[in-house]
Protein backbone atom coordinates (compact mmCIF):
# COMPACT_ATOMS: atom_id res chain seq x y z
CA UNK A 1 0.00 0.00 0.00
CA UNK A 2 1.59 3.63 -1.28
CA UNK A 3 0.85 6.94 0.37
CA UNK A 4 -1.18 7.54 -2.59
CA UNK A 5 -3.30 4.70 -2.15
CA UNK A 6 -5.19 7.09 0.24
CA UNK A 7 -8.28 8.71 -1.71
CA UNK A 8 -10.13 11.46 0.44
CA UNK A 9 -13.87 11.48 0.35
CA UNK A 10 -16.55 14.39 1.50
CA UNK A 11 -19.65 13.57 3.62
CA UNK A 12 -22.24 16.51 4.08
CA UNK A 13 -23.91 17.76 6.98
CA UNK A 14 -26.06 20.85 7.75
CA UNK A 15 -23.85 22.41 5.13
CA UNK A 16 -20.83 21.37 6.44
CA UNK A 17 -17.97 19.20 4.98
CA UNK A 18 -16.45 16.14 6.51
CA UNK A 19 -13.23 14.47 4.97
CA UNK A 20 -13.22 10.57 4.79
CA UNK A 21 -11.03 7.99 3.75
CA UNK A 22 -11.03 4.16 3.29
CA UNK A 23 -8.02 2.15 2.36
CA UNK A 24 -7.95 -1.72 2.18
CA UNK A 25 -10.26 -4.93 2.00
CA UNK A 26 -12.47 -6.95 4.39
CA UNK A 27 -15.40 -5.88 6.47
CA UNK A 28 -15.66 -2.19 7.50
CA UNK A 29 -13.38 -0.74 10.57
CA UNK A 30 -14.20 3.31 11.52
CA UNK A 31 -11.13 4.84 13.65
CA UNK A 32 -11.92 8.37 14.48
CA UNK A 33 -13.23 10.91 16.41
CA UNK A 34 -9.57 12.26 17.46
CA UNK A 35 -10.10 15.59 18.95
CA UNK A 36 -8.00 16.68 16.27
CA UNK A 37 -6.46 14.75 13.08
CA UNK A 38 -5.58 15.34 9.61
CA UNK A 39 -6.13 12.69 7.07
CA UNK A 40 -3.50 14.28 4.54
CA UNK A 41 -1.15 14.38 7.43
CA UNK A 42 -1.48 11.61 9.53
CA UNK A 43 -0.92 9.26 6.14
CA UNK A 44 2.37 10.79 5.23
CA UNK A 45 3.20 9.79 8.69
CA UNK A 46 5.34 6.73 8.45
CA UNK A 47 4.47 5.13 11.98
CA UNK A 48 0.78 6.25 11.73
CA UNK A 49 0.77 4.45 8.11
CA UNK A 50 1.77 1.36 9.17
CA UNK A 51 -0.48 1.19 12.36
CA UNK A 52 -3.41 1.48 9.55
CA UNK A 53 -1.96 -0.65 7.24
CA UNK A 54 -1.56 -3.71 9.61
CA UNK A 55 -5.74 -3.54 10.02
CA UNK A 56 -6.36 -2.33 6.27
CA UNK A 57 -4.69 -6.23 4.48
CA UNK A 58 -7.72 -7.56 6.76
CA UNK A 59 -10.74 -4.79 7.33
CA UNK A 60 -11.87 -1.69 5.16
CA UNK A 61 -10.59 1.40 7.24
CA UNK A 62 -12.91 4.44 7.30
CA UNK A 63 -11.02 7.13 8.66
CA UNK A 64 -12.61 10.90 9.03
CA UNK A 65 -11.62 14.38 10.40
CA UNK A 66 -13.85 16.23 12.59
CA UNK A 67 -15.76 19.56 11.26
CA UNK A 68 -12.98 22.62 11.80
CA UNK A 69 -10.28 20.23 11.32
CA UNK A 70 -7.99 18.84 8.81
CA UNK A 71 -9.67 18.14 5.41
CA UNK A 72 -12.77 18.65 6.59
CA UNK A 73 -14.72 22.28 6.82
CA UNK A 74 -12.06 24.36 8.18
CA UNK A 75 -14.88 27.32 9.04
CA UNK A 76 -17.03 25.08 10.52
CA UNK A 77 -17.81 25.16 14.37
CA UNK A 78 -16.47 21.87 15.33
CA UNK A 79 -18.95 19.26 17.60
CA UNK A 80 -19.78 20.11 21.03
CA UNK A 81 -22.03 17.72 21.74
CA UNK A 82 -21.98 13.81 22.14
CA UNK A 83 -25.30 13.78 20.33
CA UNK A 84 -23.50 16.47 17.28
CA UNK A 85 -20.55 14.11 17.50
CA UNK A 86 -22.93 11.01 17.65
CA UNK A 87 -24.24 12.71 14.38
CA UNK A 88 -20.91 13.37 12.08
CA UNK A 89 -19.98 9.45 12.68
CA UNK A 90 -23.43 8.65 11.18
CA UNK A 91 -23.10 11.07 8.39
CA UNK A 92 -19.78 9.47 7.78
CA UNK A 93 -21.04 5.75 7.95
CA UNK A 94 -23.80 6.71 5.85
CA UNK A 95 -21.48 8.09 3.01
CA UNK A 96 -18.92 5.30 3.40
CA UNK A 97 -22.24 2.68 2.37
CA UNK A 98 -20.52 1.15 -0.62
CA UNK A 99 -17.12 0.78 1.10
CA UNK A 100 -19.02 -1.02 3.74
CA UNK A 101 -21.34 -3.46 1.16
CA UNK A 102 -23.75 -3.29 3.87
CA UNK A 103 -22.49 -5.56 6.46
CA UNK A 104 -22.40 -4.24 10.05
CA UNK A 105 -18.83 -2.15 11.13
CA UNK A 106 -16.40 -2.39 13.83
CA UNK A 107 -15.69 0.51 15.76
CA UNK A 108 -12.22 1.24 16.79
CA UNK A 109 -12.87 4.60 19.41
CA UNK A 110 -9.27 5.98 20.45
CA UNK A 111 -8.90 8.99 23.25
CA UNK A 112 -11.61 11.30 23.25
CA UNK A 113 -12.89 9.50 20.10
CA UNK A 114 -14.19 6.58 22.79
CA UNK A 115 -17.50 8.24 23.62
CA UNK A 116 -19.00 9.08 20.30
CA UNK A 117 -17.97 5.13 19.23
CA UNK A 118 -19.44 3.55 22.35
CA UNK A 119 -22.63 5.98 21.89
CA UNK A 120 -22.85 5.04 18.38
CA UNK A 121 -22.41 1.42 19.37
CA UNK A 122 -25.30 1.79 22.08
CA UNK A 123 -27.46 4.10 19.54
CA UNK A 124 -27.06 1.94 16.80
CA UNK A 125 -26.93 -2.20 18.25
CA UNK A 126 -27.90 -3.83 14.88
CA UNK A 127 -24.78 -1.79 12.99
CA UNK A 128 -22.31 -3.04 15.09
CA UNK A 129 -20.69 -5.68 15.80
CA UNK A 130 -17.74 -4.96 17.41
CA UNK A 131 -16.10 -2.26 19.47
CA UNK A 132 -12.69 -1.32 20.61
CA UNK A 133 -12.11 1.46 23.08
CA UNK A 134 -8.11 2.52 23.20
CA UNK A 135 -6.86 5.24 25.81
CA UNK A 136 -10.26 6.50 26.50
CA UNK A 137 -12.70 7.97 29.52
CA UNK A 138 -16.01 7.90 30.59
CA UNK A 139 -16.06 11.50 32.03
CA UNK A 140 -13.93 14.70 30.73
CA UNK A 141 -14.12 16.02 34.54
CA UNK A 142 -12.19 12.75 35.41
CA UNK A 143 -9.13 14.02 33.37
CA UNK A 144 -7.42 16.34 35.88
CA UNK A 145 -9.07 18.91 38.53
CA UNK A 146 -10.59 21.52 38.19
CA UNK A 147 -7.70 24.19 38.19
CA UNK A 148 -5.34 21.89 36.18
CA UNK A 149 -8.31 21.93 32.93
CA UNK A 150 -8.73 25.19 33.25
CA UNK A 151 -5.11 26.43 33.34
CA UNK A 152 -4.92 24.09 29.96
CA UNK A 153 -7.17 26.12 28.20
CA UNK A 154 -6.22 29.01 29.46
CA UNK A 155 -2.47 28.45 27.81
CA UNK A 156 -4.11 27.37 24.75
CA UNK A 157 -6.80 30.45 24.90
CA UNK A 158 -3.73 32.88 24.79
CA UNK A 159 -0.73 31.15 23.04
CA UNK A 160 -1.76 27.97 20.85
CA UNK A 161 1.71 27.49 20.27
CA UNK A 162 2.70 27.23 23.73
CA UNK A 163 -0.60 24.94 24.63
CA UNK A 164 0.67 22.86 21.38
CA UNK A 165 4.08 22.27 23.02
CA UNK A 166 2.30 21.77 26.37
CA UNK A 167 0.14 19.15 25.30
CA UNK A 168 3.01 17.58 22.75
CA UNK A 169 4.53 17.49 26.08
CA UNK A 170 1.94 15.46 27.59
CA UNK A 171 0.99 13.49 24.43
CA UNK A 172 4.73 12.19 23.91
CA UNK A 173 6.40 11.48 26.46
CA UNK A 174 9.26 9.45 25.16
CA UNK A 175 10.15 11.69 22.32
CA UNK A 176 13.06 13.49 20.91
CA UNK A 177 12.99 17.11 20.43
CA UNK A 178 12.63 16.58 16.90
CA UNK A 179 9.42 14.46 17.14
CA UNK A 180 7.88 17.05 19.39
CA UNK A 181 8.43 19.72 16.97
CA UNK A 182 7.18 17.96 14.32
CA UNK A 183 4.02 17.48 16.08
CA UNK A 184 3.53 20.94 17.32
CA UNK A 185 3.70 21.70 13.95
CA UNK A 186 1.11 19.40 13.40
CA UNK A 187 -1.34 20.26 15.72
CA UNK A 188 -1.31 23.67 14.40
CA UNK A 189 -1.65 22.93 10.80
CA UNK A 190 -4.75 20.42 11.78
CA UNK A 191 -6.84 22.75 13.80
CA UNK A 192 -6.93 26.63 14.52
CA UNK A 193 -6.54 27.86 18.09
CA UNK A 194 -10.32 28.55 18.43
CA UNK A 195 -11.28 24.89 17.29
CA UNK A 196 -8.76 23.52 19.27
CA UNK A 197 -10.15 25.51 22.39
CA UNK A 198 -13.35 24.38 21.45
CA UNK A 199 -12.73 20.94 20.50
CA UNK A 200 -10.65 20.68 24.38
CA UNK A 201 -13.58 22.21 26.11
CA UNK A 202 -15.54 19.67 24.56
CA UNK A 203 -13.33 16.95 25.86
CA UNK A 204 -13.71 17.82 29.04
CA UNK A 205 -17.29 18.53 29.01
CA UNK A 206 -18.23 14.28 27.86
CA UNK A 207 -19.85 12.46 29.89
CA UNK A 208 -20.33 8.72 28.86
CA UNK A 209 -21.66 7.00 31.98
CA UNK A 210 -25.69 7.40 30.56
CA UNK A 211 -25.42 5.54 27.68
CA UNK A 212 -22.10 2.84 28.68
CA UNK A 213 -24.15 0.28 29.74
CA UNK A 214 -26.75 0.52 27.05
CA UNK A 215 -23.39 -1.32 24.67
CA UNK A 216 -24.34 -3.90 23.17
CA UNK A 217 -21.61 -5.08 21.07
CA UNK A 218 -18.92 -7.39 21.87
CA UNK A 219 -15.80 -5.10 23.90
CA UNK A 220 -12.83 -4.60 24.10
CA UNK A 221 -10.73 -2.35 26.42
CA UNK A 222 -7.25 -1.35 25.78
CA UNK A 223 -4.90 1.23 27.98
CA UNK A 224 -1.60 2.08 28.32
CA UNK A 225 -0.66 1.62 32.08
CA UNK A 226 1.98 4.91 32.01
CA UNK A 227 -0.69 6.76 29.45
CA UNK A 228 -0.37 10.63 31.18
CA UNK A 229 -2.53 11.80 29.50
CA UNK A 230 -5.52 9.45 30.25
CA UNK A 231 -4.42 7.38 33.39
CA UNK A 232 -4.41 4.18 33.30
CA UNK A 233 -7.70 3.75 35.90
CA UNK A 234 -9.65 5.60 34.00
CA UNK A 235 -9.84 2.76 30.92
CA UNK A 236 -10.22 0.40 33.87
CA UNK A 237 -13.43 2.46 34.66
CA UNK A 238 -14.76 2.29 31.35
CA UNK A 239 -14.74 -1.29 30.96
CA UNK A 240 -16.46 -2.08 34.34
CA UNK A 241 -19.36 0.37 33.45
CA UNK A 242 -19.81 -1.96 29.88
CA UNK A 243 -21.19 -5.21 30.03
CA UNK A 244 -18.93 -8.26 29.60
CA UNK A 245 -16.36 -5.81 28.04
CA UNK A 246 -12.73 -7.48 28.25
CA UNK A 247 -10.19 -5.12 29.84
CA UNK A 248 -6.41 -5.39 28.63
CA UNK A 249 -3.67 -3.54 29.81
CA UNK A 250 -0.72 -2.62 27.78
CA UNK A 251 3.06 -1.49 28.75
CA UNK A 252 4.12 1.82 27.65
CA UNK A 253 3.34 5.61 27.91
CA UNK A 254 2.56 7.07 25.05
CA UNK A 255 -1.16 7.82 24.45
CA UNK A 256 -1.28 7.68 20.62
CA UNK A 257 -1.34 4.03 19.42
CA UNK A 258 0.80 4.48 16.80
CA UNK A 259 3.37 5.00 18.89
CA UNK A 260 5.75 3.00 21.19
CA UNK A 261 4.68 -0.49 20.76
CA UNK A 262 1.81 -0.18 18.13
CA UNK A 263 2.00 -4.03 17.38
CA UNK A 264 1.06 -4.86 20.47
CA UNK A 265 -2.11 -2.76 20.25
CA UNK A 266 -2.64 -4.18 16.91
CA UNK A 267 -2.48 -7.64 17.59
CA UNK A 268 -5.04 -7.10 20.75
CA UNK A 269 -7.47 -5.66 18.21
CA UNK A 270 -6.89 -8.05 15.24
CA UNK A 271 -7.33 -11.20 16.98
CA UNK A 272 -10.20 -9.39 19.29
CA UNK A 273 -11.63 -8.66 15.91
CA UNK A 274 -11.41 -12.45 14.65
CA UNK A 275 -8.76 -11.96 12.21
CA UNK A 276 -5.67 -13.91 11.69
CA UNK A 277 -2.21 -12.55 13.34
CA UNK A 278 0.78 -13.86 12.12
CA UNK A 279 4.27 -12.84 14.30
CA UNK A 280 6.23 -10.22 12.92
CA UNK A 281 8.63 -12.32 11.95
CA UNK A 282 6.49 -14.90 9.87
CA UNK A 283 6.39 -15.07 6.25
CA UNK A 284 4.03 -15.94 3.64
CA UNK A 285 2.87 -19.56 3.91
CA UNK A 286 1.74 -20.67 0.27
CA UNK A 287 1.14 -24.18 -0.35
CA UNK A 288 -1.74 -26.87 -1.76
CA UNK A 289 -3.64 -27.20 2.07
CA UNK A 290 -4.21 -23.00 1.28
CA UNK A 291 -7.01 -24.30 -1.43
CA UNK A 292 -9.03 -26.42 0.72
CA UNK A 293 -10.21 -23.26 2.55
CA UNK A 294 -11.16 -21.56 -0.29
CA UNK A 295 -14.76 -21.36 -1.08
CA UNK A 296 -16.07 -21.91 -4.80
CA UNK A 297 -16.53 -18.17 -5.15
CA UNK A 298 -12.74 -17.42 -4.46
CA UNK A 299 -12.19 -20.18 -6.63
CA UNK A 300 -13.80 -18.42 -9.18
CA UNK A 301 -12.01 -15.33 -8.43
CA UNK A 302 -9.00 -16.75 -8.26
CA UNK A 303 -8.96 -18.01 -11.84
CA UNK A 304 -9.84 -15.37 -13.11
CA UNK A 305 -7.05 -13.02 -11.33
CA UNK A 306 -4.56 -15.60 -12.63
CA UNK A 307 -5.64 -15.53 -16.07
CA UNK A 308 -4.93 -11.25 -15.92
CA UNK A 309 -8.59 -10.22 -15.46
CA UNK A 310 -8.80 -6.44 -13.68
CA UNK A 311 -11.19 -5.66 -11.01
CA UNK A 312 -13.81 -4.12 -13.11
CA UNK A 313 -13.54 -7.05 -15.54
CA UNK A 314 -14.36 -9.81 -12.88
CA UNK A 315 -17.20 -7.92 -11.06
CA UNK A 316 -18.87 -7.41 -14.58
CA UNK A 317 -18.50 -11.28 -15.67
CA UNK A 318 -19.29 -12.63 -12.18
CA UNK A 319 -22.12 -9.78 -11.72
CA UNK A 320 -20.54 -8.18 -8.69
CA UNK A 321 -19.27 -4.94 -7.33
CA UNK A 322 -15.55 -4.02 -7.38
CA UNK A 323 -15.58 -3.55 -3.66
CA UNK A 324 -16.86 -7.15 -3.13
CA UNK A 325 -14.36 -8.53 -5.50
CA UNK A 326 -11.39 -6.88 -4.13
CA UNK A 327 -12.70 -8.33 -0.85
CA UNK A 328 -12.66 -11.86 -2.19
CA UNK A 329 -9.16 -11.42 -3.08
CA UNK A 330 -8.15 -10.11 0.39
CA UNK A 331 -9.73 -13.46 1.96
CA UNK A 332 -7.89 -15.19 -1.02
CA UNK A 333 -4.31 -13.65 -0.11
CA UNK A 334 -5.43 -14.33 3.89
CA UNK A 335 -5.83 -18.02 3.46
CA UNK A 336 -3.17 -18.47 0.82
CA UNK A 337 -1.17 -16.63 2.99
CA UNK A 338 0.40 -14.84 0.04
CA UNK A 339 1.61 -10.82 0.20
CA UNK A 340 0.10 -9.41 -2.89
CA UNK A 341 -2.53 -10.12 -6.55
CA UNK A 342 0.59 -10.93 -8.01
CA UNK A 343 1.87 -14.11 -5.81
CA UNK A 344 -1.54 -14.96 -6.03
CA UNK A 345 -2.48 -15.44 -9.80
CA UNK A 346 1.55 -16.85 -9.35
CA UNK A 347 -0.01 -19.75 -6.39
CA UNK A 348 -3.17 -20.51 -9.04
CA UNK A 349 -0.76 -21.13 -11.91
CA UNK A 350 1.59 -23.59 -9.59
CA UNK A 351 -1.35 -25.40 -8.72
CA UNK A 352 -3.11 -25.88 -12.24
CA UNK A 353 -6.01 -23.71 -10.57
CA UNK A 354 -6.54 -22.05 -14.38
Amino acid sequence: MRPEDQVIHHAELDGRSIAWSAVGAGPPLVIGGWWSSDLELDWRDAGFRRFVEQFARHRTVIRYDRPGTGRSDRDAAPAGTLDEELAVLEAVVDAAADACAGEPIALFGGSSGGAVASLFSARHPGRVDRLVLYGTYARGADLAPPPARAAMLGVIEQHWGLGSRVLADLFLPGATAEERAEFVEYQRRSASREVALASLRAVYGVDATPHLADVRAPTLVLHRRGDRAIPFALGNDVAARIRDARFVGLEGDDHFPWRGDADSVARETLAFLGAPVEAPSAGPRPGPSGAARLTAREREVLRLVARGDTDAEIAARLLLSPHTVHRHLANIRTKLGVPSRAAAAAWAVRHDLI
